[in-house]
């Protein structure tokens, strides 16, 4: 299975090491990770570090063109007040078996008074020996269009069962974009993914203002499945999910063991497309008291498998594969097994291939249906004549709960 991904993409976001954990990134919106902000909101970043050494992190927002290329703006441009600024807001985990400081940031504040600027953000996080320790990506958007945003199933006939297609259409609120199939770029994002975001699009046609893209194969996802969850907001007792605890040195909460779902029939389950939610019985704040426990993800093997590695997948880590993620097959019980320290909450995941060629194969394991819940967000770019930056002018979302032919 091919991926479309960002077009000439200059920076990628760094992960955090094993002791940074539940970075949550969020606006005003309730989904993680991926950040799409009207100009002069506020942006909410929150990470645990598991030393309890109190130590001092400090961040920096750095602007960039569509491609992720930085842009030729100089912060000031860009960034009323001053950014490099250490984190001051933090707490200490309270009646936890794993120890742990509780940071959070909030954009604006009042070293960092407001974003000037749409377009493109990142933001870096350092500790004190100004060492990176990860980085995200974020938009800020301004209302200058109308997206509209409608799920449809392919016209493709050989994937009409396993694909969504997103058609589009963006109306500017005052004057018309000149040159759209030059200065207009929209990037199309599924369920916060940026690895699976398509963004070599250009207007088809345009009727009066209107740009429309009712592309078919260029325009197409995977649908995938909806998302397994587990919740362990009590973690002495078994919640949804989950079979059996242990408490050794922390709480290992086992969950039931899961199988390929590619041939089974599709079967309606809502989700939170991949998100999480950090949650926890009878304590007043879970940024501090949700405690870190050891879950254990089962997979039964499947002759399908057979020369690919499977991973956990899911927003609790930004969709990252690596070492961590990774199942490895137990000869004594029969089954792939990992396990993943993760803070009490609600999860969804599901397992997904990566291919000897290090391709992702998200439909693998739980099968691609079209008939499955998606969330798609539109956020498009336009740099007019002369202008030295691409600003985002509209931002738009759809879901494919009421899919049509």
């Amino acid at each position: 299975m091919l991926i479309s991904s960002l077009v000439c993409s200059q920076v990628e976001e760094v992960n955090p090491p094993d002791y940074i954990k539940t970075i949550s990134f969020k606006g005003n919106t309730p989904e993680s990770q991926l950040p799409v902000l009207k100009l002069g909101d506020y942006v909410d970043l929150e990470f645990d570090v598991l030393n309890g050494d109190e130590d001092d992190y400090y961040y920096t927002i750095e602007h960039f063109n569509f491609d992720w290329t930085p842009s030729v703006l100089i912060k000031s441009e860009y960034l009323d007040g001053n950014d490099n600024q250490r984190i001051r807001t933090y707490e200490n985990s309270f009646n936890t078996y794993q120890i742990y400081s509780h940071y959070k940031l909030t954009i604006p504040n009042e070293q960092t008074k407001r974003l000037k600027v749409s377009g493109n953000y990142m933001i870096n996080i350092f500790n004190s020996d100004n060492e990176l320790m990860f980085s995200r990506k974020f938009m800020v958007y301004e209302n200058m269009a109308n997206v509209g945003v409608n799920i449809k199933r392919t016209r493709d006939i050989a994937y009409i069962e396993e694909k969504q297609k997103v058609d589009i259409s963006i109306t500017p609120k005052s004057s018309h974009f000149n040159n759209p199939k030059q200065n207009v770029k929209i990037l199309v994002v599924q369920n916060n993914n940026l690895n699976t975001a398509i963004s070599n699009l250009v207007p088809q046609y345009t009727i009066g203002n209107q740009l429309i893209y009712k592309y078919d194969s260029e325009s197409s996802f995977w649908a995938g499945n909806e998302y397994l969850f587990f919740e362990n907001k009590d973690v002495r007792a078994s919640n949804t999910g989950i079979q059996h605890i242990d408490l050794e040195d922390l709480y290992h909460n086992y969950l039931f063991t899961n199988y390929s779902r590619a041939d089974k029939p599709y079967t309606y389950n809502p989700d939170i497309n991949g998100n999480y939610l950090v949650t926890v019985l009878d304590r007043d704040n879970p940024d501090i008291e949700a405690d870190y426990v050891w879950i254990h993800f089962s997979l039964l093997p499947d002759p399908r498998f057979k020369g690919k590695t499977i991973h956990v997948y899911g927003n609790f880590n930004n969709y990252a594969i690596d070492d961590t993620t990774k199942m490895v097959y137990d000869d004594v019980d029969k089954v792939y097994k990992c396990a993943i320290l993760l803070k009490q909450g609600f999860y969804n995941y599901k397992y997904v291939a990566v291919e000897n060629n290090g391709t992702l194969n998200e439909g693998l394991v739980s099968g691609n249906f079209y008939q499955t819940e998606n969330n798609y967000k539109v956020i498009v770019y336009y740099r007019d004549l002369g202008k030295r930056y691409d600003r985002i002018v509209g931002f738009g979302e759809g879901s494919s709960i009421n899919i049509s032919n």
